[in-house]
C-alpha cells in the first residue's frame, strides 16, 4: 500500500467530500459494483433456479440441510454460529463466512479451495459433514425426479442435451449467488456523499485507515483478495493450519483468505473458527496480532462505528 494512498484515505474521511476533490483514495476503497439483472430470459431463468436450488433441502442426504441453513439470506448470509450444524447435526471446524457479495472474493472458503462460487456451492453438498449426498449422481437422480424443476433447468441451460447435471447445479446458485451484493452507506459516502457519514463514523475510517487496517482490507468488499497469515507480528494461538493443511506447504501454515468486512457487524462471531464473539474483541485482537498496535477502547469503538457503515439494508429482500 502506498504511503500517499494512506494520506489521501486519511483526508477523505477527516474533511468533508466534495466533487472535484482528489480521489485518489478510490484505489483501495471503490463502491461495490452494482447488480444487473440479466435482460435476456436465459439469465434471469439461471438466476431464478439457482435462487430455487440454494433454499432447497433436497440437495441434502436426510432433506434437512440447504445452502440456506449455514449461508442465511435474512441473516446477511450467514447463520451466527461458531461452526455450523450438518448432516445429523455434525460440525465442520471453521465458521461458515458469509455469502453475500463472495463473488467478489479471489477464492471460495477460509483456505481459497474453490476459485469461484459456483465452485464453491458444489463442495458442500458431497461433504459427509455438510449435507452428505453421497454422490453426484446421486444429486441429480434426486433432482430429475422432479419434472418440474427438470423442465427450469431446460429453460436455464438452453441447448444441453442433458441439462441437469452436477456443474450446472454450481452454475445455477452461482448465478444466484452473484446477485448477492449489498451497497450500504459507504457506497453513497465513496460517490460522494460526505452526510452518509456521521462525524463518528468518519472518524472511525480515518483511524481505520491511519492503524493500517486497508492494507489487507481492501477494494470494493474490503477484504477477500488476498491471503495473510494469522499472526503476522505476534503468534496466534490455533490448531487450524489454514492453507497448509490444502497445499501441504509448511510456508502456507496460518495462512488464510483474508475475510471480507462487508456486513461484519451482523455476520459474527469471528475469525476461521468463530471464537471470537463480539466486533469489537474481533478489531482488537486484529490490530494486536496483524498489526502489533494496542488500540484503546475508544479507537476500538470508533472504527466499529464505521464498520457498522458497511451494513446493507434489510437482507430480506432477497428472499
Amino acid at each position: 500500500m502506498k504511503i500517499a494512498h494512506y494520506a489521501a484515505l486519511v483526508v477523505a474521511f477527516s474533511a468533508p467530500l466534495a466533487h472535484g476533490e482528489d480521489d485518489s483514495w478510490k484505489a483501495v476503497f471503490s463502491p461495490l459494483p452494482s447488480v444487473t439483472q440479466p435482460t435476456d430470459g436465459v439469465g434471469k431463468a439461471k438466476i431464478a433456479l439457482g435462487k430455487k436450488l440454494y433454499l432447497d433441502t433436497r440437495l441434502s442426504k436426510d432433506q434437512d440441510v440447504s445452502c440456506n441453513s449455514c449461508h442465511n439470506l435474512k441473516t446477511f448470509g450467514v447463520d451466527n454460529e461458531a461452526t455450523s450444524p450438518g448432516h445429523k447435526g455434525q460440525r465442520g471446524d471453521r465458521n461458515s463466512p458469509s455469502s453475500f457479495n463472495a463473488a467478489l472474493h479471489i477464492a471460495q472458503f477460509w483456505d481459497g479451495r474453490a476459485e469461484n462460487v459456483e465452485k464453491q456451492a458444489l463442495g458442500p453438498i458431497l461433504n459427509p459433514k455438510e449435507m452428505a449426498m453421497p454422490s453426484e449422481q446421486a444429486v441429480i437422480d434426486r433432482l430429475k425426479s422432479d419434472k418440474a424443476l427438470t423442465t427450469e433447468f431446460a429453460s436455464a441451460f438452453p441447448g444441453e442435451k442433458d441439462p441437469v447435471t452436477y456443474p450446472n447445479v454450481g452454475n445455477a446458485i452461482g448465478a444466484f449467488e452473484r446477485t448477492l451484493i449489498t451497497p450500504s452507506r459507504f457506497d453513497a459516502f465513496l460517490k460522494g456523499d460526505s452526510s452518509a457519514l456521521t462525524e463518528k463514523e468518519k472518524k472511525g475510517g480515518a483511524l481505520f485507515v491511519k492503524t493500517g487496517c486497508i492494507a489487507c482490507h481492501n477494494g470494493p468488499a474490503l477484504g477477500g483478495m488476498m491471503y495473510q497469515k494469522l499472526g503476522m507480528v505476534k503468534p496466534y494461538a490455533t490448531q487450524d493450519e489454514g492453507r497448509a493443511a490444502l497445499t501441504k506447504n509448511p510456508a502456507d501454515k496460518f495462512i488464510f483468505k483474508v475475510p471480507a468486512l462487508r456486513n461484519v457487524e451482523k455476520t459474527g462471531p469471528y475469525l476461521h473458527d468463530g471464537s471470537v464473539k463480539t466486533l469489537n474483541e474481533a478489531v482488537s485482537i486484529m490490530a494486536e496480532y496483524q498489526l502489533g498496535k494496542q488500540l484503546s477502547p475508544e479507537e476500538v469503538n470508533d472504527i466499529t462505528a464505521f464498520l457498522g457503515t458497511l451494513t446493507a439494508s434489510d437482507p430480506s429482500k432477497l428472499l
